[in-house]
């Protein structure tokens, strides 16, 4: 069972796997940082001074908290739509690179698909048939 299992786990398709999602977790976290650090602060200044993160509900009136940590740590319910439109932008910025990677492959696999195979060789029964048709040809 231990074979069989090292087998599966050695296979080219899981260690893909394994390797993609290795990267893939790391892009979520430099995405995670752009949305954060690189594209909210302007977009929250264009905007008079928002800070997106900062945004919420809060579900409970007998606490009333001026910011979300606040809130939080008062232990107030809320709905932090701030937060959730970060994570939208992020989702957003994810799936445009995804858009373009696959793009770019399949534009590859287009131009692979293009390059024309060399023709079959004729087989021997061919190549027999066309002696005789020249054969024949000559005769004539």
């Amino acid at each position: 069972m231990l074979k069989e299992f090292k087998e599966f786990a050695m296979k080219g398709n899981v260690v893909d796997l394994a390797i993609g999602v290795i990267i893939g977790t790391a892009f979520g976290k430099i995405v995670d940082s752009l949305v954060k650090d690189v594209i909210m602060p302007p977009l929250g200044l264009i905007l008079g001074r928002m800070e997106f993160s900062n945004l919420f509900i809060n579900l409970t009136t007998e606490k009333p908290a001026a910011t979300l940590k606040a809130a939080q740590e008062a232990g107030a319910a809320t709905i932090n739509y701030g937060l959730f439109i970060n994570t939208i932008i992020n989702f957003l910025i994810i799936a445009f690179v995804l858009f373009m990677v696959v793009k770019a492959m399949n534009r590859l696999r287009r131009e692979e698909a293009v390059a024309p195979a060399a023709p079959p060789e004729p087989s021997n029964e061919e190549k027999i048939l066309a002696e005789i048709r020249d054969l024949l040809k000559s005769r004539s």
